[in-house]
């Protein structure tokens, strides 16, 4: 049951996370550009910053719960022996590519958004939101018995 629940509240986090970030890319993030207009992210992420956290915490716990059902105590967890201990490193680096991309945007780039600096919060945006699918279709790669 508590697998079950974890799975559940994964791909939920998943859901709210990855949307949240396809939207962003592919419905504000293109008229800001166009208009040259950052408050058009900053009334996004204002609306969306909290949830969207809040989904990533979510994952991140859920994530390490399913780790520790998968291999218990994360023994041999790291010897890459299969598609699963493969899936869920790989799952890892994006969570530090994530995390390395919002923490830069967040204390860098927000906090000085203007015209000028758009175009390089652009790039955060869509790199993020790239980490995102990929996490998707890994995540459903471990539930699928791998992708190959």
């Amino acid at each position: 049951m508590l697998f079950k629940l974890l799975v559940i509240l994964h791909t939920l986090g998943s859901t709210v996370w990855t949307g949240g970030h396809l939207v962003l890319a592919m419905m504000v993030l293109p008229g800001a550009l166009k208009n040259r207009d950052p408050d058009r992210i900053h009334q996004f992420e204002e609306h969306f910053e909290n949830l969207g956290l809040a989904a990533l915490l979510l994952q991140v716990i859920t994530g390490l719960g399913l780790t520790w059902i998968y291999f218990p105590g994360f023994q041999s967890f790291w010897a890459f022996e299969s598609y699963l201990s493969t899936y869920i490193g790989l799952k890892l680096l994006l969570l530090l590519g994530t995390l390395a991309l919002a923490i830069h945007a967040r204390f860098f780039i927000i906090p000085n958004l203007t015209q000028e600096t758009l175009q390089a919060l652009a790039y955060h945006i869509i790199g993020v939101t790239t980490l995102a699918v990929l996490f998707v279709i890994l995540g459903a790669g471990i539930r699928l018995g791998g992708l190959t």
